[in-house]
């Protein structure tokens, strides 16, 4: 079984893990924004932010990094 990656930024990630990680952190965001007090309109943009921050915690502790480093020495 061959397991698909794509490159992003240098860095390859699964595209389902990606997928799954965006749709995330967008709903945390914009709920967040939404249940933000209507009386202070630029508290939507801190409870925005708090939600995308929540939703990053999320994402990182569901998907772990899955790269394998492998250490050689050089002779001298």
């Amino acid at each position: 079984m061959s397991l698909k990656r794509i490159e992003i930024w240098g860095d390859t990630v699964a595209p389902k893990n990606l997928l799954f990680s965006i749709v995330i952190i967008v709903f945390t965001t914009m709920t967040a924004h939404l249940i933000a007090p209507k009386d202070y309109p630029t508290m939507g943009l801190f409870f925005g932010l708090i939600g995308a921050i929540l939703g990053f915690l999320i994402t990182v502790k569901l998907y772990k990094p899955k790269r394998i480093i492998k250490e050689e020495q050089e002779d001298a």
